[in-house]
């Protein structure tokens, strides 16, 4: 019979019961909330889905938010959304042509019968949006946006072959194309006047404003859109931590590099204030800081490397573009995010995504580890396998071994009893002529 010590009353057993439970509701509300917040971060699949079910104009007017947020890698309609609530602060007609650049470069590529999901996801119209907003802010028209669709498909054609997205470049072709095309001296399109640096700058360390230089990074971001009001920039840094806190943290260091670059190599104080500095390096840090590589410590460092590389590669662009009267638009980050994607190394921490995988960092940064654990399980069951072959082997050599030493045991047995024969007989032919000599 049972003590009453070793025996669990009904409490017990509700209390051993009731034990694990805690951390299983801690981990069911942990999976509630990241549910909660998938709906309006990340890209925002579960709405991008409900989305495909609606009429077109609803459609298009997604298309359109997730064009404008795709300058910055983010394919999220609530962070276009937001963005473009910058650009209206910054100015109306700079955020209408925006819209319209957009909405031109996504029907454009309609007419085109363009991939479908790329449209969806805003991929030709983000070169619509900056068409827009800097022919704006360059000149007076923006004839050149529903060109864009036509260049990225060429281009695209081109790139994947070596498994590379296509960046601005469409952009940067056309403005240079229209710029080149008018000229200054134009009655019907005017533009800004661009010259090369002609006198030494006025730099004196002692008058720099930190709090300018501190304001210049917000600034730097705004910059990727054309915009130099700090609030601006600031509406964008939420804007881009709404869809992933990863791509907003590389953002605002690369646009940090850019202006510690300015300030290393004696830039006016003025172009590094203004963020001029800094939006090709926030550009470049988020595509390689976790964008387009999975994100890693080693791949944070490639990408604030690859963020000083475009600003030095930035001012050399920019003094060679200022002769023939055009700007820097973001040839420097096109070229240095490009050559870093081209890298080629031996380290696996530094791993390239392939482009019909890239989505965003924190769902980039998952398929890496999924892609490690079934490399490591695959390790696992190959090694495990292995080790069964060579017991198996083993197994098999010692039986054979064990067979070896029966047949030589047999050997030597008949060899012995050959050799009792031999000898019985030899003594019975003896015993024979002893008989005989006796006889």
């Amino acid at each position: 019979m049972a003590s009453p010590a070793n025996n669990p009353t009904q409490e017990d057993r509700v209390e051993g019961q009731s034990g694990p439970a805690g951390p299983s509701c801690l981990h069911t509300a942990w999976s509630r909330f990241l549910k909660g917040v998938s709906y309006f971060s990340g890209d925002m699949e579960v709405f991008g889905k409900w989305m495909e079910k609606q009429f077109l104009l609803l459609q298009l007017l997604d298309w359109v938010l997730r064009g404008a947020a795709q300058v910055m890698f983010v394919n999220n309609p609530l962070s276009g959304l937001v963005i473009f609530a910058g650009l209206i602060l910054q100015n109306y007609w700079w955020a209408l042509n925006g819209f319209v650049g957009t909405l031109f470069a996504t029907i454009s590529a309609l007419i085109l019968q363009q991939s479908r999901g790329a449209i969806a996801a805003g991929l030709y119209g983000y070169n619509g949006i900056l068409v827009g907003l800097l022919m704006a802010v360059f000149s007076n028209a923006a004839l050149t946006c529903p060109c864009s669709p036509i260049v990225s498909s060429a281009l695209a054609s081109i790139n994947t072959r070596w498994d590379l997205p296509v960046f601005t470049l469409p952009f940067n072709i056309l403005v240079c194309l229209h710029m080149v095309a008018t000229g200054h001296y134009n009655h019907h399109f005017p533009q800004v006047l661009i010259q090369p640096r002609s006198e030494l700058p006025n730099i004196t360390w002692s008058e720099i404003d930190v709090a300018k230089l501190f304001r210049s990074i917000p600034v730097g971001i705004g910059q990727v859109y054309g915009c130099d009001n700090p609030w601006t920039g600031g509406i964008f840094i939420i804007s881009l931590f709404i869809s992933s806190p990863i791509t907003c943290v590389h953002a605002v260091l690369g646009s940090a590099v850019g202006m510690v670059s300015g300030l290393a190599l004696s830039a006016p104080f003025e172009d590094i204030y203004f963020g001029l500095w800094g939006y090709n390096c926030v550009l470049a840090c988020i595509a390689v800081g976790g964008m387009f590589y999975a994100l890693t410590w080693q791949v944070h460092l490639l990408a604030i490397t690859c963020a000083f590389f475009c600003a030095y590669l930035g001012s050399a662009i920019a003094n060679i573009m200022s002769r023939f009267g055009l700007p820097a638009c973001t040839w420097p980050f096109c070229l240095s995010a490009l050559t870093f994607l081209l890298l080629t190394t031996g380290s696996k921490r530094i791993f390239k995504l392939p482009l019909a995988n890239v989505t965003y960092p924190e769902k980039n940064l998952a398929f890496y580890w999924k892609l490690k654990k079934q490399e490591k399980a695959e390790k696992a069951a190959k090694e495990s396998q292995e080790q069964l072959n060579a017991e198996i082997t083993l197994n098999e050599k010692e039986q054979l071994k064990l067979e070896l030493q029966r047949i030589e045991e047999g050997r030597q047995g008949s060899e012995n009893n050959n050799t009792n024969v031999e000898e019985t007989n030899r003594g019975d032919n003896s015993t024979e002529l002893v008989l005989a000599d006796y006889v």
